[in-house]
């Protein structure tokens, strides 16, 4: 037991200990304060007494573009005879490369600035810890290495996998070489809230402060269920949450209200469900079940981080993989169970019933402002309309850029492969069905009320009967 964990059981102990659980009613900004406190607290005492980073520099970098010269020069190998396809090494560490020497041009004269950045030295870290792991296969495996099917050939496509959500995640945090910050966006607004009201502008916290912080929003019932899910987040297997992989996480089990059942479900017990294989190997997997249409299985897409990737046998034996667009895989799943693409998971014959988990979500509310009401007036439109078809209103919201146009235009946009928002180009990292609620000319009295009211007053208005606060009174579109 570390320091930091002796520190939280004290804690825990003072707290039951403590005079104030005898109040009635505990105060629960007070208890919701403490926990932040004490998850601040925790967090500082893991990086005071955490083993020394590693200092970045030049020297530390040559090492590191070293040991990744040395693993492509392995796998180059003419007995290795790699497959070409996603997750290829023999691109993603020349890749990786080529992106850490953007890194390194852009703050050569500020290497400072580079080490205080703590993300970027625990990525150096594991960089350098995922290749010796790398070199140490062929070491331990010589010949063994040249046969597709042995345990050591798998553990090079699992680090190869590794590889690759590193270098999603370096591209993602180190946009054009330039560290992201703040600027970085969670694409689900409960789990951007989630994560900033946690761990504020943090990029990356050590796993055992996120597994305690995320107990207190989704209870963790026990050491083995967190292990389990430690292996489906840690992306990049470094004992570090990062906001990348919490939030591809976060896309993946949607939505946060049920995000951990939702996780049991799908990555825990569903028999469909494949981890750390690659498109090759989910088409050598169903290969077996060629001769029973509908069996399918189930994987993370490493090429569109976030999504999910479903393999399957169709009536004439042939194996296919899609990406579902535009639902949850508990959605994708159910529809293609009833139109008999998704009928035995992993060739077993007893389905999993999803019906139960698929919930219908509440449809986010937008409303329209006066300012917006009065511009597409004078335009001779309405803000509802979708702006790309001009037929349909606007049904959903694009996440993380928040652009809206009606479901039509978005999957015909998908469908001819356009890339990104088709407003911004902006990536899309996932959809919310929304309502536009309409402006309503009859309540323009309201805005005369409140400008003569005092800014920093808790002004209520009543209409009717319900009441509207400052915000909702002038029309703030939700976000």
């Amino acid at each position: 037991m570390d320091l930091a964990e002796r520190l939280q059981n004290k804690l825990s102990m003072a707290s039951r200990h403590s005079p104030h659980q005898q109040q009635a009613v505990p105060n629960v900004q007070q208890n919701q304060q403490q926990n932040k406190n004490i998850t601040s607290l925790l967090s500082k005492l893991h990086g005071a007494f955490a083993p020394p980073k590693l200092m970045i520099d030049r020297r530390a970098l040559e090492k590191t573009w070293k040991l990744m010269d040395k693993v492509v020069k392995l796998c180059q190998h003419s007995k290795m005879n790699l497959k070409n396809s996603p997750p290829f090494i023999l691109d993603i560490l020349p890749d990786t490369y080529q992106h850490l020497r953007l890194i390194y041009t852009k703050y050569e004269d500020n290497m400072v600035a580079l080490n205080n950045e703590e993300y970027f030295k625990v990525f150096i870290e594991n960089l350098m810890r995922k290749c010796k792991q790398a070199i140490k296969l062929f070491k331990e495996g010589k010949e063994k290495m040249f046969d597709e099917n042995s345990h050591y050939r798998r553990n090079l496509t699992k680090l190869s996998l590794v590889f690759s959500h590193m270098l999603s995640e370096l591209k993602a945090l180190f946009p054009g070489g330039m560290f992201a910050g703040g600027q970085f966006r969670i694409t689900k607004s409960d789990a951007a809230d989630f994560w900033r009201n946690s761990f504020e502008d943090r990029t990356i916290v050590a796993w055992k402060i996120f597994r305690q912080t995320l107990h207190e929003a989704h209870p963790i019932s026990s050491g083995l269920e967190a292990m389990a899910l430690k292996s489906t987040i840690d992306l990049t297997c470094n004992d570090y949450i990062s906001n990348f992989e919490f939030d591809v996480f976060t896309r993946l089990f949607q939505p946060w209200s049920t995000l951990l059942r939702n996780w049991q479900i799908l990555a825990v017990t569903h028999p469909g469900y494949v981890a750390f294989l690659t498109y090759d190997e989910v088409k050598a997997r169903l290969q077996k079940y060629i001769n029973k249409p509908g069996s399918y299985v189930f994987r993370l897409s490493c090429t569109r981080l976030g999504q999910w990737a479903i393999g399957y046998v169709t009536a004439d034996g042939t194996i296919l993989q899609t990406i579902p667009q535009n639902k949850s895989l508990c959605q994708a799943l159910l529809d293609g169970y009833r139109e008999g693409f998704y009928l035995f998971p992993d060739g077993r014959s007893v389905n999993p019933d999803l019906s139960w988990a698929v919930a219908a979500t509440p449809e986010d509310h937008i409303q329209v402002t006066q300012e917006q009401y009065e511009l597409y007036c004078e335009m001779g439109s309405t803000f509802q309309l979708c702006k790309i078809c001009a037929e349909n209103d606007k049904d959903v919201r694009i996440e993380p850029c928040g652009h809206l146009l009606c479901t039509p235009c978005l999957s015909s946009w998908q469908e001819s492969e356009g890339q990104g928002c088709p407003f911004c180009r902006a990536e899309i990292k996932g959809t919310e069905l929304v309502v536009v609620d309409p402006f309503e000319p009859s309540k323009n009295n309201i805005r005369s009320v409140l400008n003569s009211a005092n800014n920093n007053s808790a002004l209520n208005i009543a209409i009717g009967n319900e009441s509207v606060g400052h915000e909702e009174v002038l029309g703030i579109a939700h976000r």
